[in-house]
Parts: C-alpha cells; structure tokens; sequence
C-alpha cells in the first residue's frame, strides 16, 4: 500500500470507536490544549532514557520531581523520583523497595512475607504480589465501603508485612482512605509490639488534586511513617496516557540494588525504572501543564471538576431511587447504586444510545452483591454535559417500572 491507502485503511478499522472524552468510565486524560499537542508531537520521538543525548530532557524531567516532592511537602534536598509508565510500574517499583528493604531489616528472605492494602485497592498491587511472591493481605469491603482504616491494619500486620498501601482516591468509590489514621495505627504497632511496618501513599489519582483542594489533610510525606508516593501524572495531572510518578522520601528508601547502570548510549547512569526506551512526550507535558497552569490553575481546575461532581451527585440523590455512594467531594467522581426497579445496566445502556460510556461493577467480596455505576468528571466535562447526564438519568428512573 502507499501512505495514503494504508491511512485510509486504519481510519475505516477505528471508525466506530467512540470518542474518548465521552468516555466517563476512564480517569486518563482526553483531551488537551493545540499548544499541548504541538509539543507532544515534536517530542514524541526523543527517547526519555537517553539522558546523555537530551539533557534539557533530563533536567525537565529532575525539575517536575522537585515540583511534586514539593507539592508532597518533601524535602527537596533528599527526596528523588522516577517518571514511569503510569502507576502499575511504580507500584512495582515502589512494592520492591518495600520488599527489600523488609528483607534487610529482617533476615527472612525466605519467609513469606505480605503486602496488606483495602479491597479498594488498585489491580497492580495484586499484580505485585503475584509477581513478586508476596501474600495480598486484604482488608475486606464492609458496609461503610471498600476503605482500609487503623483496626484493619492493626489486624492484619505483623513480622512479615513488608509495607502497608493506603489509597488517596480509590477507583471504585473516588473516596480517600485515613492515611493518617493509618499511620498513627502503625506508630502504635511499631511502639506496642516493635513491628516497624513502612507506608506507601497509592495517590494515583489524589496525588494531583489533594494537594490543591485539600492542603490541610495530612497524607502525605509530612507523615513520617510515609516512605513513598505515586502518583498518575496521566490522571489529574492532565497529561495525555502514559506517565506516572513516583517518590521516595530519601534515597534509602529507593533500593540502591535495585537500580541497573548502562552505559552504552553515552552516559553512565542508574536506571531505577521496569521499562527502558520510551516517549519523553508525556515528561515535557507535565512540565508544560506546570508552567502553563501553575498552582492557581491547578486548584481552579480540580475545583471545578468537584463541583461539577458534586452537582451531579446531589441530582442523582434527589431521584429517590439512586443511593448516592461516592458523591464527588474526595475524587470528583459520582458513584451510585440503584433501588428497585431501577435497574443500572439498563440505564447504562440508555446512556451510552445518547453517546456516553458509563460503567457498571460489583464491589469487591463482602459487598460484592451490591452493583454501582460510576461518572467520573474530568476536566474536559462541561455544566451543559453534566446537565445532559443528570437529565437523562432523571428521566429514565421517572420511567423505571
């Protein structure tokens, strides 16, 4: 085929694949400014990795780490960083530092030992665990939603926990689980019974919104039990898919045996991360959205986002026969369950005949009989299309049987 003919050929294959900023099901970014795609394109070819060969790359890069250690109340003079693929590499990084730093302080690399995280945790830390030998110890859902809290983690720790992962902003509920709780319940642990258990923030979608809107919570590295944070610059940081973050709060904490130096594209340098040759597009992105936006912009963004989700909750609420779970004020992020006869499926079918993709799921075991539907409200989501959701949901219960 010439060049044409193969585009055309694509193009007809991928025509009837909806638009992803109508897509409420995804946290990642879908849409950016032109002056962002123009970057994006003409960096789109520059390899991350070869420090060496781009260095303004490398030192952008180095400059976002310090921008978030700082948004995450680092020191920035020892806290260091790695961009990955998103927050699946960093949780298995992040979950090997843990892994080898319980092994050094224990001298039981041979004992299993075990990862405790909520149900509402990510996909990736299982994955973690199954890749790494490492047992899930996972604090069940309960009537109260799918949050780890300080009983749980009293509970289920003890000589073999290699870490603890709290979530700020599950998937399933958008809801922040008590970091701080669960740090002072490993204080207590670590002065009662000695067992020094270390706690990584899964911030995945938080990382970039908690900061912003709600800086009086403590979550972050001003907690001394935190040791390391992710967090998906893909998500809230609005940068096109795929980068993630990841942080540690010195260099002890990112295992030196853990990182491979090369040498062969003309530097001499460690690399930390599970993958290799890659796009430093989404890097120079982030960077741009921090220039761009600033502080200021940030918060006036997410703000917006909250009260959109906020708005939304509320009208689903005042149906009657949607029960509101997740109500935006964490994650901007609606979650509801239905009452009967309204039935969820059925009413994601009717949104996505008006072009909309929302998704419907179980919650994990010990709740996993109730269904919920999920809206996520991303940046790129305006009032005129919150009004259109709510308007459709609201006619479709008052016409439920």
């Amino acid at each position: 085929m010439d060049a044409d003919e193969a585009l055309a050929t694509v193009t007809e294959r991928l025509s009837g694949e909806g638009r992803p900023e109508r897509n409420l099901a995804t946290f990642l970014t879908t849409s950016i400014e032109p002056e962002a795609h123009r970057l994006y394109r003409t960096y789109l070819n520059y390899n991350l990795v070869d420090r060496e060969q781009y260095p303004a790359i490398d030192a952008l890069l180095r400059d976002c780490v310090g921008i978030i250690g700082t948004l995450w109340h680092g020191d920035d003079s020892r806290v260091v960083g790695s961009a990955t693929t998103g927050s699946s590499e960093a949780a298995m990084l992040a979950g090997a530092s843990l892994l080898r730093s319980w092994q050094e302080r224990s001298g039981r690399e041979w004992t299993r030992p075990n990862l405790v995280m909520g149900a509402g945790a990510h996909a990736c830390w299982k994955k973690f665990c199954r890749h790494w030998g490492v047992e899930a110890r996972v604090a069940p859902a309960t009537g109260e939603g799918p949050a780890l809290n300080g009983p749980a983690v009293e509970r289920l720790c003890d000589e073999r926990t290699i870490g603890v992962v709290g979530i700020l902003g599950s998937t399933l509920d958008g809801r922040y689980e008590p970091i701080a709780e669960i740090a002072a319940e490993l204080d207590r642990l670590q002065e009662q019974r000695g067992i020094d258990v270390p706690l990584h923030v899964d911030a995945a979608s938080g990382g970039f919104i908690a900061p912003f809107l709600d800086s009086e919570m403590l979550w972050d590295f001003r907690i001394p039990r935190v040791v390391s944070i992710n967090a998906s610059g893909h998500k809230s940081g609005m940068v096109l898919p795929g980068l993630g973050w990841l942080l540690w709060r010195d260099r002890s904490r990112r295992r030196a045996e853990l990182g491979v130096s090369i040498n062969y594209l003309g530097g001499d340098d460690a690399h930390y991360e599970l993958t290799f040759s890659r796009s430093a597009a989404p890097v120079v992105l982030q960077y741009y959205n921090f220039v761009r936006l600033g502080f200021a912009g940030f918060r006036k963004v997410h703000a917006r986002c909250r009260s959109l989700a906020r708005l939304l909750a509320t009208r689903l609420q005042a149906t009657g026969r949607l029960r509101v779970l997740g109500d935006g004020s964490e994650l901007p992020v609606v979650v509801v369950t239905a009452e009967p006869p309204v039935d969820l499926r059925e009413l994601s079918k009717r949104l996505a005949e008006l072009g909309w993709a929302v998704p419907v799921y179980t919650l994990p075991p010990k709740q996993e009989d109730v269904e919920v539907m999920r809206i996520v409200v991303r940046n790129d989501l305006t009032s005129d299309d919150v009004e259109d959701i709510a308007s459709a949901v609201e006619d479709f219960v008052s016409h439920a049987n």
